[in-house]
């Protein structure tokens, strides 16, 4: 009896190697990135993400337009918040698909690729979190599909539903090597493209690059916002110096002066003087973000002017940086209060509102 053997070598199939995206960083902006070692950005990923950001099935249903993405509440054209003239969520206030309201108001998808202490207004996502599913933006994409207020999905559905769907399964093949769904790839995939959506080039920007000129009023409020004799908004939210336009940290502002809020800073952080603090959020395209603060008691940023000027209230836990509490504010005049506003409208990037890179794409995949 003869055996015979082939000798020709086996044919196997090539690994896509995904593209590395490379980041443009802005003039003056930071180097320092929050892109895990894991999660490198490709434009296969961001791409994938995109896709997913903007699929209603990502609650795991089946049609693609008439449930919830991220896309339902982060909306482009209102610097990635819901907006106050939202045509579902009235006054901004989002609620999940069973009709349940969040917790807190929204905050901005805006240069978040730049935030290394932490994501929500607590914080209660961050890099040294003992769990490791409670660190980053990856994990924000998970709690956001099972958060009862908001998509209120199930994450082994989720994979089903797009494993199921033309064109989805080359698409995670090529950003992350198989056509096998994973909800950590749709994490990774979501995450990536959240990185992507850099705002830096409003008025402000131009002005830094000498590219354009600001008005006197627009100077005078740049001043104030940059003073503590001024208008005293930069310990919190930055300025020339940091064009991040916030420090990423948590403040007592001075609204209240008893906290009962289950979801302040000092339910994260077990610091009794970080009970009533919340993230400073950047003020980039800030006029679109209302409701302000993070329980949205603001509905212009008229209020919010008025309210440092002239209503911040006392109480142990007040942050040293608000220098001016003990005569109820900075005292801003009428026309300060103009310049002010002013300066921080130079923060409107249209560009960033617009960018086709970030919007809703044409067709998804299995509309092709």
């Amino acid at each position: 009896m003869f055996s015979v053997f082939s000798c020709q070598p086996k044919t196997e199939t090539p690994v896509y190697e995904p593209t590395l995206y490379d980041l443009p960083i802005p003039f003056g902006f930071p180097t320092q990135l929050n892109i895990p070692a894991d999660n490198p950005l490709t434009e296969e990923g961001i791409l994938l993400g995109r896709y997913l950001f903007y699929d209603g099935r990502l609650s795991g249903r089946q049609h693609s337009d008439s449930l919830m993405s991220c896309a339902t509440c982060h909306i482009q054209a209102n610097n990635f918040e819901a907006g106050i003239d939202h045509p579902v969520f009235e006054g901004g206030f989002v609620h999940g698909l069973n009709g349940q309201q969040t917790h807190h108001v929204m905050l901005p998808l805006v240069n978040l690729v730049w935030n290394h202490s932490g994501y929500g207004w607590n914080g209660f996502l961050y890099p040294e979190n003992e769990n490791p599913a409670m660190r980053n933006i990856e994990d924000f994409v998970r709690l956001a599909v099972l958060a009862e207020d908001e998509i209120n999905g199930d994450t082994s559905q989720v994979k089903t539903v797009f494993q199921g769907l033309k064109g989805y399964p080359e698409l995670f093949y090529k950003a992350f090597g198989s056509e096998v769904v994973t909800f950590k790839n749709i994490e990774r995939a979501i995450a990536q493209f959240v990185r992507t959506l850099v705002s830096a080039d409003a008025p402000f920007d131009r002005f830094l690059r000498g590219e354009q000129q600001l008005t006197s009023s627009e100077l005078n409020g740049y001043v104030l916002f940059t003073t503590e004799e001024g208008a005293d908004c930069f310990h919190c939210h930055g300025g020339g110096g940091n064009p991040l336009f916030t420090t990423h940290l948590f403040y007592n502002n001075g609204k209240d002066t008893v906290f009962t809020d289950a979801m302040d800073r000092f339910v994260v952080s077990g610091n009794a003087m970080d009970k009533g603090a919340y993230k400073a959020p950047s003020l980039r395209n800030v006029s679109l973000n209302g409701p302000f603060m993070h329980d949205g008691r603001f509905a212009t940023l008229d209020e919010v002017i008025d309210f440092y000027s002239h209503y911040v209230v006392q109480s142990n836990e007040i942050n040293p940086l608000m220098h001016h509490v003990l005569r109820g504010g900075v005292q801003l005049t009428p026309s300060q209060k103009t310049d002010l506003k002013a300066f921080i409208q130079t923060l409107h990037d249209a560009g960033f509102l617009t960018n086709p890179a970030f919007a809703r794409p044409e067709k998804l995949p299995d509309e092709e």
